[in-house]
């Protein structure tokens, strides 16, 4: 096992180590894995692979850095500075990172270039957000005074999914150091690259050694061993909905604190008096942006009947001219699938409906792209005369799939809509303000969309109903969710207290 204290590094590079206690390490057993470029199905880097050593030593330099060190300490302008350093080094590297980003999870380059910008944003966000995170002064009886400071949690062990690496490691990263609190860092073994150079980053920028770590390797070992150790105080996990309850199981033994953001089948309504134009494209974007690999994709199409024949005509017609091929090109719409194995499960999903007596209304098979041939691809897919009941209705496909549906009227549409295991996030598109405003009242999800198909800015609030999760990432209330709440009562009477009268 090989150690060197970290230092500036060129972001695209044959290996890749972890980084613990504020050095680059190899595994305890030395040993490496690879990952791949998805586009070209080649090898990209070679990854040190983490054992359960490799945890404990993680979480003893998180827990030292913590209980021993002066970043939770730090004034919180200092830590606030320090984080626009972190934002300031990414932004000089963009091209860079967004290169590797691509390379390694195969998406286009307009996504890998809103979702970089993003992991910067995130960090300057918290800059600015612990600056204004305080404690309050309550009212109280007579000579009492009350009042509570926000202080971080401890330890806190992140684990994030493969497809938006970079940006779901500022996600975790950010608010965590904001309030002082040490991290280890698990990213996606498929994904992990931009993660690792975010950490490097996150020392040259100044933050000390041991309060960013990363461990690189099988979920399955790691991550499980993460949620159950008992040296972390709480874990934060984004992922499939059934690993975030084996996660949740785990942390219980040791009650750790748990942030879940899971999965999603998300419904998007179009209603007659919607324009049609912005709701085709806007459709369009829900659920094809980011090859459909998304949480909150909008894969549930549901469009009220007197319009349905209208906008399906525009909506096929559009999805007929996204362009799949090389995700480093500008014009690229559609990135590869991030690996052999989720490509398998989209098409038999796809066969499952075909299969149900679903109708194929465009693509439903893989793709081929020239230069690409050994990549990942699947085209576009559109489905229509779907019933409920459907695995492709009711189960999260996490690819370029869409299922479209009809509603008769707004108490339809919102049972439609809520028809579901799961509660992320759904759209409507309306121009009635007085409908939107009641429909999404209405509807079971973390984030509504009113004619957009944005669904995260930093600053706003992110995170699930139901099996979708609970607490919300992206926004202030983050920021509590890494920090305990330490209430102090004080008496100031000029008497002495003698409560039992003796």
């Amino acid at each position: 096992m090989s150690t060197a204290k970290t230092e500036i590094y060129a972001v695209k590079r044959d290996q890749y180590d972890m980084i613990i206690g504020g050095h680059s390490t190899a595994g305890s057993e030395g040993e490496y894995f690879v990952t791949y470029n998805p586009a070209t199905g080649e090898p990209l880097a070679k990854v040190a692979k983490a054992t359960k050593a490799d945890v404990d030593r993680a979480v003893q330099a998180a827990r030292t850095a913590f209980e021993t060190g002066k970043w939770k300490r730090s004034p919180v302008n200092k830590r606030s500075r320090t984080m626009n350093k972190i934002a300031s080094i990414m932004r000089s590297r963009f091209n860079e990172l967004v290169e590797l980003e691509i390379l390694n999870s195969g998406k286009s380059l307009s996504a890998a270039q809103g979702q970089v910008m993003q992991a910067i944003e995130d960090f300057e966000f918290y800059a600015g957000a612990i600056v204004s995170h305080r404690g309050a002064v309550n009212p109280m009886p007579g000579p009492f005074m009350n009042y509570t400071l926000k202080e971080p949690l401890g330890v806190c062990a992140q684990i994030i999914p493969w497809n938006y690496p970079m940006m779901m490691a500022a996600w975790k990263i950010a608010p965590a150091i904001a309030t002082g609190c040490s991290v280890i860092l698990k990213p996606a073994s498929l994904t992990p690259l931009t993660a690792i150079v975010m950490t490097e980053i996150c020392h040259e920028a100044g933050v000390p050694e041991g309060v960013v770590n990363i461990i690189t390797g099988d979920g399955a070992t790691v991550g499980s061993y993460l949620a159950e150790h008992e040296g972390v105080d709480k874990v934060a996990f984004t992922g499939e909905t059934g690993t975030g309850k084996d996660i949740m199981a785990k942390a219980s033994q040791t009650l750790k604190r748990v942030t879940l953001e899971l999965g999603g089948k998300s419904p998007n309504l179009v209603f007659a008096d919607a324009d049609l134009d912005a709701a085709v494209d806007g459709s369009l974007f829900g659920i094809f942006y980011n090859t459909g690999q998304s949480c909150e994709a909008r894969s549930r199409l549901y469009i009220e009947e007197s319009v349905y024949d209208a906008f399906m005509e525009k909506f096929v017609e559009k999805a007929k001219k996204l362009v799949l091929g090389n995700p480093l090109d500008q014009g690229t719409h559609v990135g590869a699938i991030i690996s052999e194995r989720q490509l398998e499960v989209i098409d038999n999903y796809v066969k499952s409906a075909e299969k149900e007596g679903a109708t194929i209304a465009l693509g439903g098979g893989r793709a081929k792209v020239d230069g690409f041939e050994n990549g990942h691809w699947y085209l576009p897919t559109i489905i229509t005369e779907v019933n409920e009941d459907m695995k492709v209705v009711k189960e999260e496909i996490f690819g370029p799939v869409v299922v479209v549906s009809t509603f008769k009227d707004e108490k339809e549409a919102v049972k439609l809509a809520n028809n579901t295991d799961f509660g992320l996030a759904a759209a409507i598109w309306t121009k009635d303000h007085a409908k939107a405003t009641r429909v999404a009242g209405m509807i079971q999800a973390g984030t509504i969309m009113i004619n957009s198909p944005f669904s995260a800015f930093p600053g706003t609030p992110f995170g699930g109903y139901k099996q979708s999760g609970f607490g919300r990432e992206l926004c202030i209330e983050t920021l509590d969710l890494y920090t305990e709440t330490k209430s102090v009562v004080s008496y100031t009477g000029s008497r002495p207290l003698n409560p039992f009268n003796l």
